[in-house]
């Protein structure tokens, strides 16, 4: 089963941002609507913020205002640009196809702490 593979997380204080990145292949990014979730050990992973093929944008109310996504059709990449960050903020993060037509990925940790 394809896997996205999800980059660009890392540790960051409270306050700064970092930009995620995924791949999906060419035939999967022109078709599907795209979504970002994140998971906390323990915890149900969520569902973070989508991006549509028509490029309608969608978020969780925990990011709005905060996270922005956004897609590059040259290089079939789904960024999520997350900014003013907090330490609730700290999961590992994963893309799929909405619906999750694919297998998740190991996702990318992204750590918010001073």
């Amino acid at each position: 089963q394809v896997q996205l593979v999800e980059s660009g997380g890392g540790l960051v204080q409270p306050g700064g941002s970092l930009r995620l990145s995924c791949q999906p292949p060419r035939n999967i990014f022109n078709i599907y609507t795209i979504g970002w979730y994140r998971q906390v050990p323990g915890k149900q992973r969520e569902w973070v913020a989508l991006i549509t093929v028509a490029l309608d944008t969608n978020y969780a109310d925990s990011v709005k205002g905060r996270f922005t996504i956004s897609r590059d059709n040259a290089k079939n990449t789904v960024y999520l640009q997350m900014s003013s960050l907090k330490p609730e903020d700290t999961a590992v993060y994963y893309c799929n196809t909405i619906p999750n037509t694919l297998g998740w990925g190991q996702g990318t940790q992204v750590t918010v702490s001073s």
